[in-house]
């Protein structure tokens, strides 16, 4: 299995910057996931890890070997760097079955007849599709199709896999069927996936570890938790996790035992950090993930009900407190009337602090509200 290693890759055309030096190592066995809005460089990122793309300037290795080095103009096509491809779109032939578009690629690999005929079995049992071999791609649901390009860019026993949102055309309840059967082939094959998304859903359920762009810059490079409980600024902050987490201006001093007094939304609070840290700025930003912020009849924040939605498993809370809204969940099917007054309190030492100018985390830690 290969180790993948970008060294201060980068990706311009003209004046415009895709990816800015981006340095990151993917190991053996990983599921990494490129995550970010539109733009951000997350496919310009695999494409020049697949070949398909040349960068700029940096260093790309896979498995040890130099596929890309701008300084000695090594640059390996994509056939020659021993990887899988799998396309948005499937891109199945139409005239050929399900046996015939798994055998392709192993046919102009010069595989023999016995080989190719075992190693197409072995792909259809994987893939849990042997009663389709006989159909064409027509015949075939989205998934169904899905999996026999699955099928079909795993035969010829690529170093990694690379997917560009390949489930990006089926409907939300196929999604999340094909969410379950990506994680459990990962596991089942021991390869290596690359895999696009937009979806912060995609990542958070499936990779081992996320790199998260934006105006591609690396944001992040952490497992999934660690980037929703630990996000390193506002950004990462925001777009994972939904609900997403709350944002409350606030004006901090620190003390001198090392917490920190907060004035936000008319209240005021003492920040307790997990470990030591040092304010540069009194314009901070308070970050509460919806789980944190709890309704309960003990709660020392009076707040009004802005709205209510449940969902059977879980009840989403818009909360009305001092002109701003702030989201929180509430596990169980419970619903809240408009406008009903409710008591709050915020709750674990996960609260994030960012700087307003930077924009970075600068502390985790609790709540202590005051007087």
């Amino acid at each position: 299995m290969p180790h993948i290693e970008l060294i201060h890759v980068s990706k311009r055309w003209g004046n415009f910057v895709a990816v800015d030096d981006l340095n990151m190592v993917i190991d053996d066995r990983s599921f990494v996931i490129l995550l970010g809005p539109s733009g951000c460089g997350k496919t310009t990122t695999l494409r020049m890890i697949a070949g398909l793309e040349t960068p700029t300037q940096g260093k790309i290795t896979i498995d040890g070997v130099t596929v890309f080095d701008a300084e000695t103009g090594i640059n390996l096509s994509a056939a020659k760097r021993d990887i899988g491809f799998l396309f948005q779109n499937y891109a199945l032939w139409p005239h050929m079955t399900v046996f015939q578009n798994i055998s392709f690629g192993l046919e102009n690999l010069k595989w023999s007849k016995q080989a190719i005929k075992e190693r197409v079995a072995e792909m259809l049992k994987v893939l849990k599709i042997t009663q389709f071999a006989d159909r064409y791609p027509s015949e075939l649901s989205g998934g169904q199709q899905q999996r026999v390009a699955i099928a079909r860019t795993l035969a010829p026993k690529p170093k990694v896999l690379f997917m560009d949102e390949p489930l990006s055309n089926l409907d939300a309840k196929l999604r999340s069927e094909m969410r379950t059967e990506l994680k459990r082939l990962h596991a089942d094959t021991n390869s290596t996936f690359v895999y696009v998304t937009h979806d912060q859903l995609e990542a958070m359920t499936l990779a081992t570890q996320v790199c998260l762009m934006k105006d591609g810059l690396l944001q992040q490079y952490d497992p999934p938790l660690t980037v929703y409980g630990r996000p390193n600024n506002l950004f990462v902050a925001d777009f994972v996790g939904n609900p997403t987490m709350n944002f409350i201006d606030s004006l901090a001093e620190q003390l001198p035992d090392g917490s920190i007094r907060l004035k936000c939304l008319g209240l005021q609070a003492r920040f307790i950090p997990n470990s030591p840290c040092s304010l540069t700025s009194s314009r901070t930003i308070l970050g509460i993930r919806p789980e944190y912020l709890t309704i309960s009849d003990t709660g020392k924040i009076d707040a009004t009900v802005y709205s209510a939605l449940p969902s059977g498993m879980e009840t989403t809370v818009k909360i009305r407190l001092h002109e701003q809204l702030l989201s929180s969940v509430v596990f169980g099917a419970k619903d809240f009337p408009v406008d009903h007054p409710i008591k709050c309190s915020i709750d674990g030492d996960a609260i994030c602090l960012f700087d307003a100018d930077s924009t970075a985390c600068v502390a985790m830690g609790r709540i202590e509200m005051l007087g």
